[in-house]
């Protein structure tokens, strides 16, 4: 019999459907923790006393958890301790597009918004492994060779969980796009690809001697897009 299981989803309600564009709204987990798991940085919007703030900060993702870090003195992360209602962002420019028409210029993207309640890691033995996870998620197994942190460097950083209890996310990859009628006038339209590429590695002037690159940093290399690396550190780190 033919596998007719359903990919897992979040819970599609007002909040996180797509308003605009149905067809570019994507709901499954492999398709939302994808957009993700190829960013390091995030925007986190959350309010304080009626005024909105929105912070960018890195963070990283276990099954359907979010995990970002700041600060002890960060205002977002006293006023998202006990789980006050966040919104965390990714987004990813693929390509400007070029149209015969300026109603038709567009931009080909990647972006997912999670939806949850966030909460301060308050266990010591949870923020500590929290903390490891933070460098390794990016770097596989980095940690264990490092300096390790010291109290007074772990009780100077916060750690943020949030559970994503809803989640979209929205994809252009569709190019020039005119008006049919469009198509025959003498206008240049292109496609301009976007990407963020990893360039040659500049070691600190400071090292030891015989010190090397080692295998944490393998999936860095020059000439590769940051993407394609950050899903290979995740896929290592998690063994997935």
């Amino acid at each position: 019999m033919p596998d007719t299981a359903i990919p897992p989803s979040y819970p599609v309600t007002p909040m996180n459907r797509v308003k605009r564009r149905h067809d570019r709204g994507h709901y499954d987990h492999e398709t939302v923790h994808a957009i993700l798991d190829s960013s390091a940085m995030c925007n986190v919007s959350y309010v304080i006393d009626g005024q909105p703030y929105c912070t960018p900060t890195l963070f990283w993702r276990e099954g359907t958890t979010l995990y970002w870090h700041g600060s002890s003195a960060s205002r977002m992360l006293r006023n998202l301790s006990k789980g006050e209602p966040a919104c965390l962002t990714v987004s990813h420019l693929d390509s400007l597009v070029m149209a015969r028409c300026g109603f038709n210029h567009s931009a080909d993207y990647r972006a997912a918004m999670c939806f949850g309640h966030a909460t301060l890691v308050t266990d010591l033995e949870e923020k500590k492994r929290a903390l490891v996870m933070m460098v390794d998620r990016f770097f596989p197994n980095r940690t264990a060779g490092l300096r390790q942190s010291t109290a007074k460097e772990i009780k100077a950083t916060s750690v943020i969980t949030m559970e994503i209890e809803r989640a979209s996310a929205k994809i252009r990859a569709k190019g020039v796009g005119d008006d049919e009628e469009d198509y025959a006038l003498p206008i240049y339209a292109e496609r301009l690809p976007v990407r963020s590429v990893i360039g040659e590695p500049e070691a600190c002037p400071r090292l030891m001697p015989g010190v090397s690159r080692g295998e944490d940093l393998k999936a860095y290399q020059p000439g590769r897009t940051l993407d394609e690396a950050l899903r290979e550190a995740y896929a290592e780190a998690y063994g997935g």
